[in-house]
């Protein structure tokens, strides 16, 4: 299963890359390979001054060795060998009418001494960022999310949803990072659901994403914007930072496992700005896209 879904992994993130250097028509993707001491390593791979986007990371890993001794506390197990692989990826704009949209997928799997798996898992999703809210774009990017779900189990749309909007919520601020999409963990093995019915299901979402995102990027790059919006697109980019580096897992466990530093922090924007207790004006559109984000809202 590993080796089959870091070669489904590979294959995506060539298909993801394509995707975004094509609707940018300036910028290409610069390849890094790298290399883990104690086992693996990964393909980053980023997007910078591009005539649509700022910076972006589609990244590959596949990691191996012992579990660090911070992550054994985590998954409340003794010493053990582990084997993690996944694509993560960070769009961030230059267009503050263009949404950031963040994505992963990822396996794992832990072994005894005799080096039998005795746990594996997926994880994943994708969700979407906005400066500004334009409804029907929320729609079209849920409705992607719940048409690949549909496929695989009618509970699942709504189920990895309420994760999404549970997980990537700034608890400090009150609010959530963006207007969600799909979040799911910890997908193992029932009688529902053997391992290739996850991987089915993961892949499934894996492929859906250049159909969700793409076709917002393509309605909304060429909109004009003032200075006072991209002030703006800067200050909601120091939530997203907040929200990185605070809470999520992912930066939590690349960090504890020795990972490569550069690509785990390729997700932070380029331009931000904390301004001291910053509110937006009242009924303005940057004041309608707080209200959002302080309850969930179910958009398909």
């Amino acid at each position: 299963m590993k080796d089959k879904f870091y070669a489904y992994i590979q294959n995506l993130q060539d298909q993801i890359c394509k995707g975004l250097e094509k609707i940018d028509g300036k910028a290409y993707f610069k390849e890094d390979l790298w290399s883990r001491p104690e086992g693996g390593g990964g393909r980053t791979r980023v997007i910078e001054n591009g005539n649509v986007f700022e910076k972006g990371g589609v990244n590959i890993s596949a990691v191996h060795g012992k579990l660090p001794d911070s992550m054994q506390k985590l998954f409340n197990v003794g010493e053990t060998d582990f084997f993690a692989c996944g694509l993560s990826l960070v769009i961030h704009p230059k267009s503050p009418m263009v949404p950031t949209v963040h994505a992963n997928w990822r396996y794992f799997e832990m072994y005894d001494n005799n080096g039998n798996v005795i746990n594996s898992w997926f994880g994943g999703g994708q969700d979407l960022t906005p400066y500004y809210l334009f409804e029907e774009d929320a729609k079209h990017f849920h409705q992607t999310c719940k048409t690949a779900c549909d496929k695989h189990n009618p509970e699942f749309y709504s189920k990895y949803k309420k994760q999404c909007d549970s997980y990537f919520w700034n608890a400090h601020r009150n609010e959530a990072r963006g207007i969600g999409g799909l979040f799911f963990d910890y997908c193992k093995e029932t009688e529902e659901m053997k391992m290739e019915d996850w991987y089915n299901f993961v892949t499934e979402v894996g492929n859906s994403f250049l159909s969700a995102y793409l076709p917002i990027v393509e309605k909304r790059k060429d909109l004009s914007y003032t200075d006072v919006q991209k002030n703006w697109q800067e200050i909601r980019r120091g939530r997203y930072v907040e929200f990185n580096l605070v809470h999520d897992k992912g930066t939590l466990f690349g960090l504890k496992t020795n990972g490569r530093i550069e690509s785990i922090l390729m997700s932070l924007p380029p331009h931000v700005q904390w301004v001291y207790d910053h509110h937006p004006e009242e009924e303005s559109e940057e004041e309608k896209l707080i209200k959002i984000l302080k309850e969930p809202i179910n958009w398909v």
